[in-house]
């Protein structure tokens, strides 16, 4: 009865303490399921201490304890982190940090000559000021993250001058671009009228090209050397197998990741018919056919197939590339939609202590970080339960091109190198992964087969969620 009576008590709470209250419910929710997979994983790591029967032939007693501590160190390391963000978030919330703040940028504005009018240059001077509180306070926890516990594992590269200096560039740059684009959305919105979220959504997707395009010719380089991946048996092999498939590669290239860690990987880029792929190269140091050896040894070895479905699967992943492409522009359309229906609402901005203005940057803020939270732990979900399809789809790609010894080798060398775990819990898994983990990607590759009605299953659970999720909002929240 006192819980019931308690609840009852709340919802008869004026609208902006229940928006509150909700808010700060939602958040500490979330935070002890975070919480509670990761002491999941981490009994996993805590008692898996021999290498599993699967994985005797392809992994080594010591790189899997190795790999062991590695992942017991950074998991210590995000419990700590977690918890004292979740708690600076709620002394944010529950003294005033983000009214004070606005408060102290108008002061800041008052001084250069702008008076209240100014709302867009106020709302700049909020943003730098913001920006620069989260990386000081984020500073101390980079630092003991990248010499203490990459250190300690042997993956720092970096000395604390090139650390430093790279964090201040990773500022400038990032307020040389927040800044004019933050602007730019906010005068749209200004003057765009009744359908100001359609002019705001399409420049956001203006932008986001924009920055795609540019970021590696442009933006990358003033943090890393790119460099064109040599003329050998390694580019020609990469572009043999592009064109095979269609993939329209124009460029390889080979960054200078090993100045900052140990670290590989390799990623592409690109938009149409402008693709470009990255390696990093500490992928490359020891590149001789990916672990040949091992792919010899090991009992686990898998078979290849013919060619001949190969299209089939080729289709299937173009059929998923497209699904997420059209729920990201969805999705994205979606949040400026509801942000327009939401952003009239005075309580939503008297819930954070903004009882006489409704700045439209704080408007974004609260509806954006705060209101859409719940959505956005089910976007999130989906997208990583996507994701994890993909690469399953992916690995039947490669099997049904005949790579899969290639990929096999491939995989156990960046889960060694990487120090990965290659156990997982499965709950932790479902809801973090969004690449399955070594042990299950190696198992489903002997018996892997992709189905597309399973992909429109999981398009009607995600249209289904997102429908919970704005129902949650509309109805829990904003009921009279």
């Amino acid at each position: 009865m006192g819980m019931w009576a308690s609840l009852d008590a709340l919802w008869e709470m004026p609208a902006e303490k229940r928006i509150f209250g909700a808010v700060l419910l939602f958040s500490w929710t979330v935070y002890l399921w975070e919480t509670f997979l990761a002491q999941r994983q981490r009994r996993i790591y805590k008692t898996t201490t021999h290498v599993p029967p699967e994985l005797g032939q392809i992994m080594d007693s010591e790189t899997f304890e190795k790999s062991r501590l590695y992942q017991l160190d950074k998991s210590t390391f995000s419990f700590w982190s977690g918890l004292y963000s979740e708690i600076e978030g709620t002394l944010i919330l529950l003294f005033g940090g983000i009214p004070y703040l606005w408060r102290l940028s108008g002061r800041f504005c008052g001084y250069a000559g702008f008076g209240p009018e100014y709302e867009i240059t106020q709302s700049l001077v909020f943003l730098l000021l913001a920006t620069l509180f989260s990386a000081l306070t984020g500073l101390p926890w980079s630092l003991y993250n990248t010499f203490v516990i990459e250190e300690k594992h042997g993956f720092n590269q970096q000395t604390l001058g090139f650390f430093m200096k790279d964090a201040i560039k990773k500022f400038v740059v990032t307020q040389c671009i927040l800044l004019p684009v933050s602007s730019l959305l906010l005068y749209i919105i200004k003057i765009g009228g009744d359908y100001f979220f359609i002019y705001a959504w399409l420049f956001t997707l203006v932008v986001s090209l924009v920055l795609v395009t540019i970021y590696a010719d442009y933006i990358a380089p003033l943090f890393d050397k790119f460099t064109p991946l040599p003329e050998g048996k390694l580019k020609e092999e990469i572009e043999v197998m592009a064109k095979s498939i269609d993939f329209p590669l124009t460029k390889v290239y080979v960054v200078e990741g090993s100045k900052r860690s140990s670290h590989s990987n390799a990623y592409f880029y690109g938009f149409f018919k402008n693709k470009r792929i990255v390696l990093f190269d500490t992928l490359l140091e020891e590149y001789s056919v990916l672990n040949k050896d091992i792919q010899e040894d090991s009992g686990m070895e898998p078979r290849n197939e013919e060619e001949g479905n190969s299209e089939e699967i080729k289709a299937k992943v173009k059929v998923s590339y497209f699904f997420l492409r059209d729920s990201t522009l969805m999705n994205s359309f979606l949040c400026f939609f509801l942000f327009a229906v939401l952003i009239g609402r005075k309580e939503l901005f008297a819930a954070f202590g903004f009882y006489d203005s409704q700045p439209t940057l704080i408007g974004l803020l609260i509806i954006f970080q705060f209101i859409f939270s719940p959505y956005n732990e089910v976007l999130s979900f989906c997208l990583t339960v996507l994701s994890r399809r993909f690469e399953f789809q992916a690995d039947a790609f490669a099997k049904k091109l005949g790579k899969a010894k290639d990929l096999y080798s491939a995989l156990i060398k960046l889960n060694k190198d990487n120090l990965g775990f290659p156990v997982s819990d499965w709950l932790f898994s479902m809801w973090h992964y969004s690449h399955p983990p070594l042990l299950e990607r190696l198992q489903i590759m002997f018996t892997l087969k992709t189905n597309v009605m399973k992909d429109f299953q999981f398009l009607k659970l995600y249209v289904s969620l997102l429908h919970i999720s704005v129902h949650f909002l509309n109805e829990n929240l904003f009921c009279a």
